[in-house]
């Protein structure tokens, strides 16, 4: 525990630590201090002002971001002279800053006009003309209105700390600053947290610009239903549409803060995109089309198929709510043939041999060292390639990063361990068995003084370890890392953090013990109940009889007899379980449209007209005590527990102190004959952008994928300038800035 100080503040006496920030420490005691450039884990800025204090002994007010709490000192926050100098700041602030607040965005929750509403008037004694500039755009996501600014540059801080791509700077001096991009357009990963942590109207979401009102919108906290990280999310709806998704701490306090990846904030019209599944549809007759039908009769379609089949397979998607594959692991064991898979997200390497507890983020951000072997997070992970990036910036962690590609995180390493393609499983032998560190060198074409240095620096880390697991190891090299990890321990302790790709890998691969393989379902069952798509659909080419829950027409429903609307995660209440082991609440934002219904109501309503029932009580809440009374891991659990986001509730996933055979791992790391070495950086956002069923209901994911191509005209949106495809359209508009007339004054 830090040491304690007093600290007098407005003649109130608080004991707090010592060297607290004081803007923080006067915010959390009840004392409220404006500013516009502080941001709490970000680097000082210090330039707006606006968070003057007096503290005794020092002869000018003080900018309380850049002060640290020290015994006996006495603050005062509320004054005469305070206000005088904040409503001066206020004032200057306003000098080029529009009045056009009935128009703007961010009218509503913007934090300058909630500070000048809170004083009530401001003196206007700077009657110069204002800059003028028109509104222009910087991607198909961003747009900007560059007069706006106040040049708080926490924009350019998130850029640099957060996402590590520099992408937006301020450029100019003086009262001729703006913020801008390097040739006029962002060629980055399209995150939009510039957007987020913008106080005016200055940056504006692109999707979402000039639909609606803040104030007007009902806001729901949920979770991403993109990553495995479960960043915690704001659904901003209006009369049964969703308008937008933000993560702003005025309406969720989650592990997140305001951070959101550019599928997480912006790729959110499939929840009402007219290509929807709509009622449910059978097909009478194979290779015909999918005719609509009512619920009675595809029910009864569906069962009768199932039931004349005979041997029923469920295959669950890891996309979908823990009480959704739940209720389709019930289906499997009382209506099917107890078969059950899970899509793409076999964990067990990791679970079954976990030696040492899951990492949170938290644990990520402040970890002394942290280690990752493989994956790209940067691309399928982003808040945990955002913690690495900080922990490494702003607290100075070790980042080894051992991986066959130079990824764009690797250049925030202090050690890069370059292996030769397809080799990275080496580097796990050599963390399991420290005598085969020469042939993990000798496969990974590095020197063994690379992997010699990066076993030294693990043990003799003092904090913690974070090793972060990529999906693209091998079963035996995720087995023997995590049976490994807590042999690795020097003087700190070790912490394993997978990396899933989908939202729900770990609840998936939680709720359905005695799983099996796709294939091997697929194989031993003539008739399957599908919940959501494969990401391989040929192997229901062979099924007799295929039912699907899907919320578009995919590969997958090619295969169906039956297909039936599934309700979209805004439109459900349930649970994510994220690659932490948090299990965090998905709440509904609106109600389930056209015929759509939440998946596990779906399977129960199959199971009922099979004369089984596998859910007694109609409700996502009933279906999670029967969760927590059958998955040991979350045992104890309820949602009345996991309403606060900004403490998850955890799964209590087990450890095993036995360790796994590395016969197999050394076998397969003889026979690799790799020499060559991958140099090129991948694309940023060449996972992030490609269009998958979801993410290609946007419109401008298209132009994101089809390599964000610059508009010849940037006041001009550039879905009005290019086809989805990223070709230029032969009709685009032609505007330029002596379009709009300026008044004089």
């Amino acid at each position: 525990m830090s040491e304690q100080i007093k600290v007098t503040i407005n003649e109130q006496e608080f004991e707090v630590d010592n060297g607290a920030r004081l803007i923080d420490v006067c915010r959390e005691k009840g004392f409220g201090i404006p500013s516009f450039c502080y941001y709490k884990d970000l680097e000082l800025q210090a330039s707006c002002r606006m968070c003057l204090v007096r503290i005794d002994k020092m002869p000018k007010l003080q900018t309380s971001c850049t002060i640290k709490c020290t015994d006996g000192m006495v603050v005062t926050t509320q004054s005469d002279e305070v206000e005088k100098a904040q409503r001066a700041m206020g004032e200057f602030l306003l000098t080029n800053h529009p009045l056009d607040c009935p128009v703007c965005d961010r009218g509503g929750e913007c934090e300058l006009q909630e500070v000048i509403f809170d004083w009530g008037d401001v003196e206007e004694r700077f009657n110069e003309p204002k800059n003028r500039a028109p509104e222009k755009y910087l991607s198909p996501i961003v747009a900007n209105d560059p007069q706006r600014c106040i040049l708080c540059k926490r924009c350019t801080r998130v850029c640099s700390e957060w996402m590590g791509e520099d992408a937006i700077e301020a450029g100019n001096r003086g009262a001729n600053t703006v913020i801008g991009t390097y040739g006029g357009w962002l060629g980055c990963s399209q995150c939009g947290n510039c957007i987020e942590v913008c106080p005016t109207g200055t940056l504006l979401d692109g999707v979402y610009r000039h639909e609606t009102r803040p104030w007007e919108l009902e806001q729901t906290v949920s979770t991403d239903v993109y990553g495995s990280d479960g960043m915690q999310i704001s659904i901003g709806s209006r009369a049964g549409k969703v308008h937008r998704i933000v993560a702003r701490d005025r309406y969720v306090n989650g592990l997140n803060g305001e951070f959101l990846d550019v599928k997480a904030r912006f790729a959110h019209e499939f929840i009402d995109h007219s290509d929807r599944v709509k009622t449910p549809m059978i097909r009478y007759s194979k290779g015909g089309k999918l005719i609509p039908a009512t619920w009675d009769a595809a029910i009864k379609y569906a069962a009768d198929g199932l039931k004349a089949a005979g041997s029923i397979g469920v295959i669950a998607s890891p996309r979908l709510t823990n009480e959704a594959v739940f209720t389709l692991r019930s289906f499997a064991e009382k209506a099917g043939n107890g078969n059950v898979a899970v899509a793409d997200a076999d964990l067990s390497p990791v679970f079954d041999n976990l030696s040492v507890p899951l990492a949170t983020h938290n644990n990520i951000r402040y970890a002394s060292t942290i280690v990752l072997i493989g994956g790209e997070p940067e691309e399928e992970q982003t808040f945990t390639a955002k913690q690495i990036r900080q922990a490494v910036n702003n607290s100075g962690a070790k980042f080894i990063c051992i991986n066959d590609t130079p990824i764009n995180l690797s250049r925030a390493a202090t050690q890069f361990i370059h292996a030769n393609t397809g080799a990275v499983d080496a580097f796990a032998l050599a963390l399991a068995d420290n005598g085969s560190a020469k042939l993990a060198a000798e496969k990974m074409g590095v020197n063994a003084k690379e992997i010699d240095a990066a076993l030294s620096t693990i043990k003799e880390s003092t904090g913690d370890v974070v090793v972060c697991l990529g999906g693209d190891l091998s079963a035996d090299a995720q087995s023997a890392i995590a049976s490994c990890a807590s042999t690795l321990a020097g003087n700190g302790r070790v912490l394993l953090h997978p990396l899933p790709k989908h939202n729900n890998s770990v609840g998936a691969f939680d709720m359905t013990a005695g799983r099996k393989s796709v294939d091997e379902v697929a194989k031993s069952s003539k008739a399957l109940l599908v919940g959501g798509s494969l990401q391989d659909a040929s192997v229901l080419a062979n099924a007799g009889f295929v039912v699907v829950q899907e919320l578009f027409q995919t590969e997958t429903t090619d295969h169906a007899g039956v297909v039936f609307p599934a309700a979209s995660f805004a439109e459900v209440d349930g649970t994510f379980t994220n690659n932490a082991g948090n299990v965090q609440r998905v709440r509904k934002a609106i109600e389930p449209i056209h015929q759509s219904k939440p998946d596990w109501m779906i399977t129960s309503m199959i199971a009922r007209e099979l004369g089984v029932e596998i859910t007694e009580d109609r409700s996502a809440s009933a279906i999670f005590r029967n969760i927590a009374a059958d998955v040991p891991a979350y045992d104890g659990l309820r949602y009345p527990a996991m309403k606060d986001e900004s403490s998850p509730a955890r799964a209590s996933h087990g450890t095993t102190d036995v360790r796994v055979d590395l016969t197999s791992l050394k076998e397969a790391v003889e026979k690799l004959d790799s020499t060559e070495k991958s140099t090129e950086t991948p694309r940023v956002g060449h996972k992030l952008h490609r269009l998958t069923t979801m993410t290609s209901k946007t419109a401008q994911f298209h132009l994101l994928a089809a390599g964000n191509p610059k508009p010849d005209n940037l006041l001009v949106s550039p879905l009005a300038q290019f086809e989805l495809d990223g070709t230029p359209r032969e009709d685009a508009l032609a505007v330029s800035a002596s379009d709009r007339s300026v008044p004089s004054r």
